[in-house]
């Protein structure tokens, strides 16, 4: 598997990754219209994003955006192909994104999880700090994560 740098002319691609990655949890269609929105990537998503994706020969099967700025850095994206979930990609992504969070100098990463990643966060060490409302589903709560980088103090 090769980690890259996404390219914006992937922004198209990885849209339609992220919402079939989504419908992996049996999201029905009008769900997954609510949520095309925000989860679309534009060209500028992939450059200010810092964007990495996971190829496997010639097929990307995943990637992953991190936003922010230091301290506290963002986990604004992590998804992979239906059919290479419970592979490994998402733990390869998950441990390019940490180590590229430290050499931006984070000391934590905040992630807003669907419900049904957010086991596979909390294996990777992250807590729950709280919930998050939906920006596509109005009134849904969503589980609000934290992954320490670095010690220092309790920002919350």
């Amino acid at each position: 598997m090769l980690l890259r740098a996404g390219q914006p002319h992937e922004a198209a691609d990885l849209s339609a990754l992220t919402l079939r990655s989504k419908a992996h949890w049996g999201y029905d269609e009008a769900f997954l219209e609510a949520c095309r929105t925000e989860l679309t990537l534009r060209p500028d998503d992939l450059v200010a994003g810092k964007a990495t994706v996971a190829q496997i020969g010639e097929r990307v099967v995943g990637f992953y955006t991190l936003a922010g700025q230091a301290p506290e850095g963002e986990l604004a994206c992590l998804f992979v192909e239906p059919d290479h979930i419970g592979t490994g990609v998402g733990r390869r992504l998950w441990q390019h994104a940490v180590d590229t969070a430290r050499t931006l100098d984070f000391q934590r990463l905040i992630i807003g999880s669907d419900p049904f990643a957010e086991d596979f966060y909390r294996k990777m060490g992250a807590v729950r700090i709280g919930s998050v409302l939906s920006g596509s589903i109005p009134g849904r709560l969503l589980p609000q994560l934290v992954y320490r980088l670095s010690p220092g103090p309790d920002l919350g």
